[in-house]
């Protein structure tokens, strides 16, 4: 009698790629909108939500969060709907994170 060989496949995962939601500084939108987007929709505390609030007045951008592409896409629609029925012209963009 024989046995059987059983031909065991490899498969490899990736982990899925992140990506950080990012939000630019104008002269128009308020820093308290900023500070309420960054609560209410990317779920940060009063204090994280000002000191990334303070990044994008003094630095021009700020990472909002980082989440898998259709969660940070998600996220960040969300935000520019908010923000343009407020009449802010209010940006964010998603980046691909690089190691």
């Amino acid at each position: 009698m024989e046995g059987k060989i059983q031909e065991i496949e490899k498969i490899k995962l990736k982990k899925p790629k992140k990506y950080n939601a990012i939000m630019f500084n104008d002269d128009f939108t308020t820093m308290e909108f900023v500070v309420f987007v960054l609560v209410d929709i990317f779920k940060k505390s009063e204090l994280e939500a000002n000191k990334i609030m303070l990044d994008v007045h003094n630095k021009g951008r700020g990472i909002a969060g980082t989440y898998s592409y259709d969660i940070a896409m998600t996220k960040v629609n969300m935000a520019l709907e908010l923000a343009k029925k407020e009449d802010f012209p209010f940006k964010m963009t998603v980046e691909e994170v690089r190691i």
